[in-house]
């Protein structure tokens, strides 16, 4: 039988290789590059019939007092705008459309968002009271659901765990590719967040029960050889799972529209996450905790950490 719990260590290991780059990534300014959801402004997607050059775009704006404004261009003639805040019934609006039309030819316009800065504010404090509020909950009820075992808090906390692991993982990523290829989140982005943390809990309970029913029919065995069993049990359901959503979301990826294409690449890179968390990380945690080896490795710190501490005192 495969012996996937001991190689716990290496599990936690892979994923701190993972987490780290894109959290020294996030606490280093500007962290993630927010998008006009939160921090106000518009975003305006427009194309023409022939090429037009960013710079000569972005001379029309300025003559209308968008100086600042930053210009993209993509695929299909198609201009991303992003200025300081256009509202869709003001004058200026029509004006610079008349005068990007008088100079370039006709123009189509794609999308159009305009956000006020106190909306972007109070849409980024939403978001983060949902992301909390999701993970208090999701605590209190595996908690009261493993009531019935022992230490239930501990299933809690793992699976907490877990999915903050998978959060840091998709947040991480995604402020590497806003520093790289100056990619922004945005509301859309707070609902795949939660997504990704719904799947990844949802993945952690298929496993956890199965070891409650184990530690049941195996009693008086090592806890640490109930959850590798258990694992093994749910592993080819997991990734069977997993697969079928990942193949959906490749599709959109690749081929969806721009609009819903980082939307679904925030679900892909979550959903490998939650699967791999699930398996190698939620259920290892709680491996490590029942077995003790967890206060064993914190007393070993305070151990190194007074050794050294009474070195330099002489």
């Amino acid at each position: 039988m495969i012996d996937i719990v001991a190689k716990r260590w290496l599990f936690f290991l892979i994923s701190a290789i993972i987490i780290i780059p894109g959290l020294i990534s996030l606490i280093v300014p500007p962290g993630l590059q927010l998008g006009v959801d939160f921090t106000g402004g518009t975003l305006w997607e427009i194309q023409f019939q022939r090429p037009v050059a960013a710079s000569d775009v972005s001379s029309v704006l300025a003559a209308h007092g968008y100086a600042d404004s930053l210009i993209q261009t993509g695929a299909n003639n198609t201009i991303l705008i992003r200025a300081k805040e256009i509202r869709p019934d003001q004058k200026i609006k029509t004006e610079i459309s008349t005068d990007l039309r008088n100079r370039f030819g006709p123009m189509t316009e794609l999308s159009f968002q305009s956000v006020g800065p106190s909306v972007g504010n109070e849409i980024w404090q939403r978001s983060m009271g949902a992301v909390g509020l999701a993970s208090l909950g999701i605590l209190l009820y595996i908690w009261w659901a493993f009531r019935h075992v022992p230490h239930p808090y501990a299933y809690g906390v793992c699976a907490v765990a877990a999915l903050l692991h998978d959060a840091l993982v998709v947040l991480g990523v995604f402020s590497i590719l806003g520093r790289l290829i100056h990619v922004e989140v945005d509301a859309l982005f707070v609902t795949a967040l939660l997504t990704v943390i719904g799947f990844s809990v949802h993945d952690t309970i298929v496993v956890f029960d199965r070891i409650r029913e184990n530690s049941i029919r195996h009693a008086g065995e090592p806890f640490a050889s109930i959850v590798n069993h258990s694992l093994l049990q749910t592993l080819g359901r997991s990734l069977s799972t997993s697969l079928t959503v990942l193949f959906t979301l490749s599709a959109l990826v690749l081929f969806g529209g721009s609009s819903t294409r980082m939307f679904a690449l925030a679900l892909l890179i979550g959903i490998i996450s939650g699967t791999y968390s699930s398996i190698f990380n939620a259920s290892m945690l709680l491996v490590v905790w029942e077995t003790g080896e967890l206060k064993r490795l914190f007393r070993r710190g305070e151990a190194v950490a007074g050794a050294a501490a009474l070195s330099n005192a002489k």
